[in-house]
């Protein structure tokens, strides 16, 4: 078993009540209660910065190039498509949307940006790719969980925001993105496994896959709070 399968095994629970969460459920149904998307959605659009700093670093820190080219290809996805698919979605949003982006940071994600940043100042990649593997790994479960679900439905009985934020993560495109993550972390920590120091940074990296997932869980549940708007 290699060491996200290990991780992931180890904080069953906690991942499947991040990759369950009502919101999700409700996002595909069409019952989320507006402001409760909005703030989800300006809350997590203030990730991209701290996103594309991770990612960047992991880019910097890989060890050949072969390594680096999906990571640099998945810049351009984050910096491109993911970044208008807010704009649209919060546009759309109107009054609610105005209302969660003149808000200030909540507590998750505060802690989720201070997690990526400091991670990337590190050098350590093998901490770097265990945050990014849950956050990329975790929604790719939801994901393929209501593919399906959002397929029953008549296009025009999905908004645009529900339907298209599943398919930015779902699909092969997305799959393949979280394989490549997942190979990086499982072989960096095989190469940590075979040096004198190894331990400490496994164990470093074991803890910020546990950091990374239950601010995940909180980031969800932040959305629902309306002290945060």
């Amino acid at each position: 078993m290699g060491f996200c399968d290990e991780q992931r095994q180890i904080h069953a629970e906690l991942w499947h009540r991040v990759t369950n969460h009502r919101l999700i459920d409700q996002l595909v149904d069409n019952t989320i209660p507006r402001p409760v998307l909005a703030r989800y959605l300006a809350q997590d659009h203030r990730f991209l910065d701290a996103f594309v700093v991770l990612l960047a670093s992991i880019v910097a820190r890989a060890n050949c190039l072969a390594d680096r080219i999906p990571g640099c290809q998945l810049l351009a996805s984050f910096t491109g498509r993911d970044n208008t698919y807010f704009e649209r979605s919060l546009d759309a949003l109107g009054d609610e949307a105005v209302i969660a982006m003149d808000a200030p940071d909540g507590p998750a994600t505060t802690g989720f940006c201070a997690l990526m940043r400091e991670t990337a100042h590190s050098s350590d990649l093998a901490s770097m790719l265990a945050v990014m593997v849950v956050a990329e790994w975790s929604y790719q479960d939801w994901g393929e969980r209501v593919l399906p679900l959002l397929d029953e439905k008549d296009t025009d009985d999905v908004p645009f925001w529900c339907r298209e934020w599943v398919e930015l993560h779902s699909g092969p495109y997305f799959g393949s993105v979280v394989t490549y993550l997942r190979k990086l972390l499982d072989d960096e920590a095989t190469r940590l496994s075979a040096t004198s120091d190894g331990d400490a940074a496994l164990e470093r990296a074991a803890a910020a896959f546990a950091k990374a997932l239950q601010l995940e869980l909180d980031f969800f549940e932040q959305a629902y709070d309306s002290g945060s708007s």
